[in-house]
């Protein structure tokens, strides 16, 4: 059994939870002069899911911690490269497995280099590779430049989500591969391109060993977290257990204890310089953020308990088909389940923790509502009805 260092710091449940809220970009004021690639930048990796309601959960990222930033801005400064002056043309981020499909700092390519090792020596897939299709995409690929999948000769053979056509197998496999990259993506379609062509040279290489991919990804898990358990660490990036522990001692990262955690965590020194400050941010987070995107840790810091149901059964659901937890105060206060109606956002069920909650849902309601470019709010369910005319007070109140 592995002897665990002695705790440099004893913090509280509190000192814990606002330690988190800075390191995430909800506490103190935001970034703007970094704007959305500081943001990618800061969290380390940005995930991505199909489900849109009110934005993409990737437009969503930025703007639960700068605001209204428009949405063709998001993905720009994703997608866009380096200005044309820059020779050859600079990504700034590239799609890759981490917490799940993700955007991701371009710098960060040689730190996945342990990944694509392991994709390699993959002894089998779910879906199985035609003869010849790999060699025939990547030579399409050298021929024609960045294409889609559909361009590659079709993304699917059926209707069904994981029918893919050989063309899309073999570009899915050499994406993981690392002989392909994406750093693009075209109408929400993933745009293939060679590696060689579209990584910056300085940084195409898989130099690195195993234990230097993963002491930097440990590093940027627990700087994007500020304090963790080894498992929320694990979690960030979708490690081992004992891939953190191989490494975590000389991480950089300092051991401490937290107040009700149960187990031994870790922090970024930089968060226990300073006591955490500032102006707390009130939003709805989309269920990928990754302030709330591990169920346990979501639960030990905030008390409070989520989970998406959009792949529940209508019958089954309890909170809606995309609950947004609500963020105020520094506390999760509530859950919306939002959908658009023309020029109206509709709030068609809201879940509050109580009567306190009113100022913050109203305030992230009136928010959301103005970022996607809607003049009014409907609420159609409030699961605590005494508390539904409080809160279309508070609603008109602060739309007039």
């Amino acid at each position: 059994m592995t002897t665990l260092p002695r705790p440099t710091a004893q913090l509280s449940a509190d000192e814990a939870r606002r330690i988190a809220l800075r390191a995430q970009g909800f506490l103190g004021a935001p970034n703007r002069k970094g704007g959305v690639r500081g943001v990618l930048r800061h969290l380390g990796a940005v995930q991505l899911d199909t489900i849109s309601v009110l934005a993409r959960s990737h437009e969503l990222i930025p703007y639960a911690r700068l605001g209204a930033v428009g949405r063709g801005t998001v993905d720009r400064a994703y997608w866009s490269t380096a200005p044309v002056s820059t020779s050859p043309k600079q990504p700034h981020a590239f799609e890759y497995w981490s917490h799940a499909a993700c955007i991701l700092p371009i710098e960060e390519w040689p730190h996945f280099a342990f990944r694509r090792r392991a994709y390699r020596s993959r002894p089998h897939w779910n879906h199985a590779l035609p003869d010849g299709a790999y060699d025939r995409v990547i030579k399409q690929l050298r021929a024609e430049g960045p294409l889609t999948a559909t361009e590659l000769g079709g993304a699917k053979r059926t209707s069904e989500w994981w029918d893919w056509s050989g063309e899309k197998v073999a570009v899915e496999r050499a994406l993981m591969y690392g002989e392909v990259v994406c750093v693009e993506r075209r109408g929400w379609k993933r745009v293939y391109d060679l590696a060689e062509r579209a990584i910056p040279a300085e940084l195409l290489h898989d130099e690195l060993d195993d234990t230097e991919c993963l002491r930097r990804l440990v590093r940027l898990a627990g700087e994007a977290l500020g304090v963790g358990t080894r498992a929320d660490i694990a979690d960030y990036h979708r490690l081992k257990a004992e891939q953190v522990d191989a490494v975590i001692a000389d991480s950089g990262l300092v051991p401490v204890t937290v107040a009700g955690w149960g187990k031994p965590a870790w922090a970024d020194p930089a968060a226990l310089e300073t006591a955490p400050r500032g102006r707390h941010r009130t939003t709805l987070l989309s269920p990928f953020d990754s302030l709330i995107w591990e169920r346990a840790r979501t639960e030990r810091i905030f008390g409070f308990t989520h989970r998406l149901e959009a792949y529940t059964p209508k019958q089954k659901r309890v909170y809606g088909y995309f609950a947004m937890p609500v963020l105020a105060g520094g506390h999760l206060v509530g859950r919306v389940d939002p959908a658009r109606d023309g020029r109206t956002l509709v709030a068609k069920q809201i879940n509050l923790v109580g009567p306190k909650a009113v100022p913050g849902v109203a305030q992230a309601l009136r928010e959301a509502a103005s970022w996607v470019d809607c003049t009014d709010v409907r609420v159609e369910r409030v699961d605590t009805p005494e508390l539904r005319e409080p809160l279309t007070r508070e609603l008109n109140r602060t739309l007039a």
